[in-house]
């Protein structure tokens, strides 16, 4: 991966699946992609289902990294979440939206971030 900041996100992508993992959560999806968009993680612990939006920063000069995930995008993974569902034809009894932020090698879980 020549890209630092693809192999960055990379990076976080795969650490935020272990601490699920570790939690108890099975990682049913990594980057799963359509037309619209991607979801970075789709994870699922008994009957909830859970989409992870990863942000990795090795500064704060920019912002944190949750402060990335914006009302627009929020919006925009909901929609993606939705595609995913019908695309899919994945059921579950409840949805949670989370995100992973890491700052400088310091991962922060946010459930139901929004």
């Amino acid at each position: 991966m020549a890209d630092p900041r693809r192999a960055m996100g990379a990076d976080g992508e795969a650490r935020a699946a272990a601490w699920y993992e570790a939690e108890g959560y099975e990682v049913v999806c990594r980057n799963w992609r359509c037309r619209d968009g991607e979801l970075d993680l789709v994870v699922r612990r008994g009957r909830e289902l859970v989409f992870v939006e990863v942000k990795a920063r090795t500064t704060d000069r920019f912002g944190l990294p949750a402060e990335a995930v914006t009302p627009a995008k929020q919006r925009r993974l909901r929609g993606l979440a939705a595609r995913y569902l019908a695309d899919t034809g994945t059921r579950a009894a409840r949805l949670r939206f989370d995100v992973v932020a890491i700052l400088a090698g310091r991962l922060e879980v946010i459930e139901a971030a929004f």
